[in-house]
């Protein structure tokens, strides 16, 4: 097998420790292992180990986040290729440290690793931040519903009469309860007047029996979802200090119907802006895992499962297509529909997450806006395939036909 990089080496990275493997391709193949740990000074030190052997290519694992600290350390020196562990897995049978970094550098000498997607320095300080947000989002839900919890626990169905129980009614009700307002009708008061439920109504259900403990409870429910609130805040304003220069990419993105703000700042944060790292859009599709596996086996297809990909994209083009779904005189609300009827609707709006992705790769790529095709677009497109039928027909039956659109004339 031909040998791509003569001098190369292959890193099983942990938390603890990096085993380095360098293979060096001459006369014979001579490779060098060592161990390092994984502090600053001693990944410099792994720096300096490669570049004696003149080492030119490396290679390792996307292991958890513990591969970060490394490539920080070596980018500036060496070609990194960052690899999927799923992709590269040894012969059952040989797994230890070294027999791992060994495996990895034969692949790469011989070019049969398949570099996973390594956004630039400023996309990945975006990412960490649009994900860390996203989380705390979860958690901020998460008190929430603790919150309820301990109400129905105290017998106050707040939830039954207000939507958002930590809106501006819900917290003014929240926080008297916390202090220690026991008055149904005093609580009912606090209520704003766009309330749909009658005064009456909340009375009956905030009269519970709300003791010590459940106050206690509240409040520290309430002083964390303050807490994420501030740090959602300080995260906001930071994302917007770094999507300043991406300004133009988010108003392109903004255009497509069901996209936000936020979301297509998640969309740049997972994907960038360089769509050079994807050769076609059917790339970009397949690593977001919005598109059927190949799982094929004596002619049979076994199974049509989406692939894994990228869960924090997949999830954000998932809401946007519902919201897209629900925008009318769209074309992807036609195509929603279009195939509803006949596939379901979770397979659905993943097509419609797909094709706004398609679109997104090529608004990127060539620097173009959305144009929407229309919800007509299906209609025309049905009858011109059904006006070819029929002019083949005619055409094996020996008649010359000309077509002519009555609008046109």
């Amino acid at each position: 097998m031909e040998v791509c990089y003569p001098k190369c080496a292959g890193l099983d990275v942990h938390k603890d420790t990096v085993v380095a493997c360098v293979r060096v391709h001459g006369k014979k193949i001579e490779p060098a292992v060592r161990t390092f740990g994984t502090t600053t000074a001693e990944l410099e030190k792994l720096a300096e180990h490669l570049a004696e052997h003149g080492v030119t290519h490396v290679a390792m694992e996307a292991t958890g986040c513990y591969w970060k600290p490394v490539w920080t350390v070596l980018a500036a020196d060496f070609e990194l290729i960052l690899a999927n562990a799923a992709h590269i897995k040894n012969v059952a049978g040989r797994k230890t440290d070294v027999k791992d970094s060994a495996w990895i550098a034969d692949l790469l000498a011989h070019g049969l690793i398949s570099a996973s997607f390594v956004p630039p320095s400023d996309i990945q300080a975006l990412r960490d931040l649009t994900r860390t947000r996203k989380q705390l989002t979860r958690e901020r839900a998460a008190h929430v519903q603790r919150i309820d919890k301990v109400l129905q626990t105290a017998n106050v169905k707040l939830s039954s009469v207000i939507t958002d129980i930590t809106g501006q009614s819900g917290r003014a009700i929240l926080n008297a309860l916390v202090r220690g307002e026991t008055d149904p009708k005093a609580l009912a008061r606090l209520v704003h007047r766009n309330v749909q439920a009658s005064p009456e109504k909340i009375a009956e259900a905030v009269h519970g029996r709300v003791d010590k403990n459940h106050r206690f409870l509240l409040k520290l429910h309430l002083d964390q979802i303050d807490g994420i609130e501030q740090a959602l805040e300080q995260i906001d304003a930071r994302i917007l200090e770094l999507m300043e220069p991406l300004e133009q990419a988010t108003k392109t993105l903004v255009s497509i119907p069901g996209v936000s703000r936020l979301s297509a700042t998640v969309i740049i944060s997972e994907i960038g802006t360089d769509m050079s790292r994807f050769p076609t859009a059917g790339h970009l599709i397949s690593w977001a895992g919005l598109c059927p596996k190949n799982d094929e086996s004596a002619g049979k297809h076994r199974s049509r499962s989406l692939r894994k990909g990228a869960p924090w994209l997949k999830t954000t083009l998932v809401q946007c297509a519902w919201a897209a779904a629900r925008s009318k005189n769209t074309y992807l609300r036609s195509l929603f529909f279009r195939l509803k009827s006949r596939r379901g609707p979770r397979k659905a709006i993943m097509a419609v997450a797909s094709s706004m992705l398609k679109s997104i790769y090529h608004m990127l790529k060539n620097n173009v806006a959305y144009q929407d095709l229309g919800p007509e677009h299906f209609d025309k497109v049905d009858k011109m395939r059904k006006a070819d039928r029929l002019v083949r027909q005619l055409s094996q039956l020996g008649f010359d036909v000309q077509l002519k659109d009555k609008t046109a004339a």
